[in-house]
């Protein structure tokens, strides 16, 4: 009777040592083909895309508000109502004109350039910072 031949193992594997875990394979995190375009104007797809980065932007900082907010009120370093009911002084309203309306030249200037060539307007960004402002 023949007898069957096993593969040779090797040393390591003879002592009772376990094989290393193979590496993982890493993939690169490149995407390839063509962005999908989801409305027949490119544009509508940016500002799409646009919106939908507020809104996850939006999001995260309601959250993170209202974690300060309940901290803060747990400790009982600031109330809630404090917060619902504050007035800003003119100084701060003046700070926070300021800032809205830099935040809106900002998001506006992809699209300045366009929307300076096809207004007559002194200043295409005053609706949207109007809109801001309520």
């Amino acid at each position: 009777m023949a007898r069957r031949r096993t593969p040779a193992r090797s040393k390591a594997a003879r002592k009772g040592s376990t094989k290393a875990a193979p590496t993982p394979v890493r993939l690169p995190r490149i995407a390839k083909g063509k962005k999908p375009q989801y409305f027949s104007d490119p544009a509508i797809d940016k500002l799409l895309w646009m919106t939908m980065t507020l809104m996850e932007e939006l999001s995260v900082a309601r959250d993170r508000i209202d974690t300060l907010e309940r901290v803060l009120d747990e400790r009982g370093v600031l109330r809630q109502k404090d917060v619902e009911g504050y007035t800003p002084d003119p100084k701060a309203r003046s700070a926070r004109a300021t800032r809205r309306a830099d935040f809106v030249d900002r998001m506006m200037r992809a699209a300045q350039a366009e929307l300076s060539a096809s207004s007559s307007a002194a200043d295409p960004h005053e609706e949207a910072r109007r809109a801001v402002e309520g």
